[in-house]
């Protein structure tokens, strides 16, 4: 029982304390040995940018019922700061049952083309079918709901200078008309702040479907039921030796929702695509593919088993207090104080304790989403197609 209490926390810790840790240190060495090598008569280490090539680019996405918002993306996509001669956008209707497509068309561009299915397919389904008719060397990806900051595609091209950057991972903000401490945007910011630290080593983890760009004939068609779509062509691509950065400057914009039901099925599909992913990707396990495989147990794998991990240190700190030992009886209190905290959250309690239970409670809602997800997956009941999320109005 001390094993499983002590090797649980150890696990969890590590993943959410230890490898960002271990990755900031990285970083640090890394920009120490560049600098040496500079001051020593090595090459320029700043990367010199050639701004006279801007490769053609093809803005990709699949929209479901998105006529409040279709127009503002097709214009936000047409008004970035790039050659207006070298971008295209594809918009591919995944069984829309509004007017989407009509109002796509009204936009009136040439640059862009709206592909209509008249079945739902999901979009892994929608993106393998828009990526082989795009036309520009570079795809961009992102979401009908996602607005994209002026300057992110110059910001995501330039990566693709250096010939072994096989594809770009762009930084997504979340932002909450109603809430400015809304729960996910702690959670949020340190996860950028690892994409920030694995991007350092040529290798963020996933991408996130906001925003981020490929190598057009990288692509590979994805399998229709593949649920995380962004996270399974990104490391398809890693696992086959390109790198991966990521671009903080290229920023997106995507509104987060009040509607804790839906958020926890969002999750808990996203958990059960986890699992799906590693099914589709197994060459994540394997330790050849060195950094890469590193990562994804840190910082994936071992995230994806928290829910489980925490069920085992409370289990084995519950036989072990009811044996008498008071410091397992301090640790068991401490836990169920913290659940207690996240019930509160839950229950929307005040005070001056209000964030620390919003916190606790995005916390446990999360890993009970995953664990949900996994089983999910297992029956395999989790569906490709997602459940478009209610905005403010």
């Amino acid at each position: 029982m001390e094993f499983v209490f002590w090797a649980s926390l150890a696990l969890v810790g590590f993943s959410y304390v230890g490898y960002p840790l271990l990755l900031a240190a990285l970083t640090g060495l890394r920009e120490a040995l560049s600098g040496l090598r500079y001051l020593t008569g090595g090459g320029d280490r700043r990367r010199r940018l050639r701004e006279d090539r801007w490769p053609s680019i093809s803005i990709v996405f699949s929209a479901f019922d998105e006529e409040g918002c279709i127009r503002q993306k097709l214009e936000n996509c047409l008004a970035l700061d790039y050659p207006p001669d070298r971008i295209e956008v594809l918009v591919g209707c995944d069984g829309c049952t509004d007017r989407t497509a009509a109002l796509a068309r009204e936009v009136g561009d040439p640059r862009i083309q709206v592909r209509e299915l008249p079945v739902r397919a999901g979009k892994s389904a929608v993106l393998s079918r828009l990526v082989p008719e795009a036309r520009g060397e570079l795809v961009v990806f992102t979401d009908a709901n996602v607005m994209v900051e002026k300057g992110a595609l110059r910001a995501l091209v330039r990566h693709f200078q250096d010939p072994e950057v096989g594809a770009v991972v762009g930084r997504l903000r979340l932002y909450n008309r109603v809430r400015r401490d809304y729960e996910e945007s702690l959670y949020w910011s340190y996860e950028t702040l690892l994409k920030y630290y694995e991007g350092k080593q040529g290798l963020v983890l996933g991408a996130n479907g906001g925003i981020y760009a490929m190598r057009r004939l990288l692509f590979r068609p994805l399998d229709p039921a593949t649920i995380t779509d962004d996270f399974v062509a990104c490391v398809q691509v890693a696992a086959r030796g390109w790198r991966v950065p990521f671009e903080p400057e290229a920023v997106a914009f995507e509104e987060t929702t009040e509607d804790y039901g839906r958020e926890f099925g969002r999750k808990a599909r996203i958990g059960a695509g986890n699992w799906q992913a590693l099914t589709l990707v197994p060459q994540l396990l394997d330790p050849r593919q060195g950094f890469l495989c590193f990562a994804f147990v840190a910082h994936k794998l071992l995230r994806w088993l928290t829910p489980f991990l925490l069920a085992g240190a409370l289990v084995a700190s519950a036989a072990l207090a009811a044996r008498g030992l008071l410091g397992y009886q301090a640790l068991l209190a401490a836990q169920v104080a913290f659940y207690l905290l996240a019930l509160g959250g839950r229950l929307g309690a005040g005070g001056p304790a209000r964030r620390l239970m919003s916190s606790a409670h995005y916390f446990v809602a999360m890993n009970a989403a995953l664990a949900v997800g996994l089983w999910r997956f297992l029956r395999g009941t989790q569906a490709a197609a997602w459940a478009r999320t209610a905005r403010n109005a």
